[in-house]
């Protein structure tokens, strides 16, 4: 089955963009959810038409929503829409008055690529009561702060224009304000100390290929993780920043979490 349409958010004030991808073949009970992210020039569609995506969905029984949140970086933006607040808040909220969906947190999970692993640490750090497991591919900004004040003291250079484009500079200013204001809301490793004694925390597993170019980030951020208390995994190999990566983590952080594809277990939730 897949869904593409649009639903009016009463936190953007809009329509937006959203695509469900679940099973073929639909039984009496609820079903276990992954909310996932696109990247930062991609849409909801996205995982669907690059991805094997619809034979996960088969496979696994699970319903994936895809949200539709522009270049924002599932932030509330300072010039623009409060897409964290729509996709944590409100998504779910529409997504279970529609659809047959489990509540409970073991069965709910939020997995992104590039811009969307960002959002989907981003979401599960702050929201670990609502979700069970986070997976993050190739993702960017796992440092913001240091990024910000790059942007903030070589912005106006014409090399920096050069590596990083007119486009992400005018993004983090409509994100971030002119100022380009750090919070820690925002940062991910701060957002991961602040529930590291809480005992409800999400499983993690993120990916990076080994000739991405977020790649010393992303060791740098495991790194980080394996010094705070957390089930965490870190995983890379031969790939770069492309789909035929993300598919590959994609089917990887599927079965790390919710094990073998239910042709063979059967992962279907009883009432």
């Amino acid at each position: 089955m897949i869904l593409r349409g649009s639903v009016f958010s009463s936190v953007l004030e809009m329509e937006t963009g959203i695509t469900i991808v679940g099973p073929n073949k639909f039984e009496a009970g609820k079903y276990q959810v992954v909310y996932l992210l696109h990247g930062q020039c991609g849409r909801s569609g996205d995982w669907a038409e690059y991805t094997m995506l619809p034979t996960y969905a088969n496979d696994y029984n699970i319903l994936f929503i895809m949200p539709e949140v522009a270049r924002s970086f599932y932030t509330d933006m300072k010039y623009g829409q409060h897409f964290f607040s729509y996709v944590v808040d409100e998504l779910p909220k529409i997504c279970k008055g529609v659809f047959n969906i489990s509540a409970k947190r073991e069965d709910t999970a939020v997995i992104g690529a590039s811009m969307g692993g960002y959002g989907a640490l981003k979401c599960a750090f702050s929201k670990p009561e609502v979700y069970g497991f986070v997976a993050a591919f190739s993702s960017p900004c796992l440092f913001l702060q240091e990024g910000l004040d790059k942007q903030r003291t070589e912005g106006h250079t014409e090399e920096f224009r050069a590596m990083y484009g007119e486009r992400i500079i005018n993004d983090f200013e409509a994100i971030f304000g002119k100022e380009l204001v750090w919070t820690s809301a925002n940062e991910i490793v701060e957002l991961a100390k602040k529930i590291n004694g809480e005992k409800v925390k999400p499983k993690i597993y993120t990916a990076c290929g080994t000739n991405d170019f977020f790649h010393d980030d992303n060791v740098r951020f495991q790194g980080e993780m394996k010094k705070l208390d957390f089930a965490f995994t870190y995983e890379e190999w031969a790939g770069v920043h492309d789909w035929f990566f993300f598919n590959e983590a994609l089917r990887k952080s599927l079965s790390f979490y919710f094990g073998k594809p239910a042709t063979q277990k059967h992962r279907f939730i009883a009432e």
